[in-house]
């Protein structure tokens, strides 16, 4: 079942999640429920706090090619357990704030660990793009947007941007 994205500004997006401490049944729902929704959006990752649950829980899949097959990742409890030295700056965008992008710097190269669908610990190593959005998405569960790594002024206009945004579709739905 496709769930709403929280636009930003919006409260819950500044927030930390709460560690998954039992792998229910509704939290492989919500997850595969947040794939379908990543997916219809289009999307290459999602974070819990985005359709409003405080869970550490995210899913990503940054096949981008049609020739490739999708690999979804459904991450419950991940953590960055080492990083590169080497940097690496992706334009990076959020589906909490559409048609908004800027350049993001981060390691180029990390290894993450997490529980999976089935209350498997998994680690693996992430380098290019994966790298990237596994921290975006791990920065959503601590209350961190991609706009929080840009310079005031650059923050300011983008939120001002979605202020009225959301202010267009509160109308376009009354």
């Amino acid at each position: 079942m496709k769930r709403p994205i929280i636009l930003h500004p919006d409260p819950r997006l500044k927030k930390s999640s709460a560690p998954v401490t039992d792998l229910s049944d509704d939290l492989r729902q919500l997850a595969d429920d947040m794939l379908e929704t990543m997916y219809d959006a289009p999307g290459i990752g999602l974070a819990a706090p985005q359709v409003g649950v405080l869970d550490r829980l995210i899913v990503l899949d940054c096949v981008k090619l049609d020739t490739e097959a999708p690999r979804p990742l459904i991450m419950f409890n991940p953590e960055i357990v080492a990083v590169s030295d080497e940097q690496n700056v992706y334009e990076e965008g959020c589906l909490s704030i559409p048609e908004q992008f800027a350049d993001v710097t981060r390691p180029k190269q990390v290894q993450v660990r997490w529980i999976d669908r089935d209350g498997v610990e998994q680690t693996e190593e992430m380098d290019g793009l994966w790298a990237t959005c596994v921290q975006h998405e791990i920065d959503h569960l601590d209350g961190k947007l991609f706009i929080d790594y840009l310079k005031p002024l650059k923050r300011q206009m983008i939120t001002r941007k979605m202020v009225k945004l959301k202010r267009e579709r509160a109308r376009e739905k009354a």
